[in-house]
């Protein structure tokens, strides 16, 4: 049973201690991965989504603040400006994806090297853990035994308990590029869509401003409720940065252009 309770600790991000009879590893293992995963892709949708709805929609608004009736200007600037954001935004992630697995890497060598040439500060490290989730000194001695009988063992537990890390995703660089990119694309064509079907741009801004302010609150409305932020709150805030933002690009053209 105890061999179980240390397998299970190796599997739980969480710091809280359970004492566990009988677990499906295998199940478990399962779960955790398709819940980092889904977390991981939300993460990259909000972050596409919230700057593919507002900065299209400001640049927008400071065109149609400027060209009026040339509203075809407005929405081959806005394509243009999907596409470069995109593959910027993309990039972002991309970069943050290998640079998360960089860091990783880094820290795994360097406590392999600390298991050859720091073995007892390694073992206390263990030790301290353990006596830190309120076990007895003697149950602590036990577990940090059956730890260290095996250095992968070891090395996973330090990486996850002493260091706060998971290994991240191989493929997690490629993955968030596209979906941060793809969903800046969709939130983008959302404020331009309009200027499709319109010959004044004010009409246009209008019709945008409609749909967008819209669209932002209700996606600023979900991911407040995702994150345990007050909805309504969250989605009125989202909303009004998106206006803000539009409103000063209008405002700024206006200016300029008198």
């Amino acid at each position: 049973m105890f061999t179980k309770f240390i397998h299970f600790c190796l599997h739980l991000k969480s710091l809280q201690f359970y004492l566990i009879n009988s677990i499906d590893m295998s199940d478990l293992h399962l779960h955790l991965e398709e819940h980092m995963q889904s977390s991981d892709l939300l993460t990259d949708i909000v972050i596409g989504m919230s700057d593919g709805l507002t900065v299209p929609f400001a640049l927008a608004a400071g065109l149609s603040g400027a060209v009026e009736g040339h509203v075809n200007l407005i929405w081959i600037a806005g394509i243009a400006e999907v596409a470069a954001g995109s593959i910027a935004m993309g990039l972002g992630g991309y970069l943050a994806g290998k640079t998360e697995q960089d860091h990783y890497k880094s820290e795994l060598k360097r406590e392999y090297w600390e298991l050859e040439h720091k073995r007892e500060v390694e073992i206390q490290e263990v030790r301290d853990v353990f006596l830190g989730w309120g076990l007895s000194k003697d149950t602590a001695e036990e577990a940090t035994q059956e730890i260290i009988k095996d250095d992968k063992r070891w090395v996973d537990f330090m990486m996850k308990f002493e260091l706060g890390l998971e290994e991240p995703d191989p493929k997690r660089a490629r993955k968030s590029a596209l979906n941060i990119g793809v969903s800046y694309i969709v939130g983008g064509l959302i404020p331009l869509t309009p200027y499709f079907f319109v010959e004044n741009a004010l009409k246009g801004l209008e019709i945008s401003a409609a749909i967008t302010l819209v669209c932002l609150f209700i996606f600023g409305y979900f991911k407040s409720k995702m994150t345990g932020i007050n909805p309504w709150l969250g989605g009125l805030k989202v909303m009004f940065i998106g206006a803000a933002a539009a409103a000063t690009a209008f405002a700024i053209a206006k200016l300029i252009q008198a």
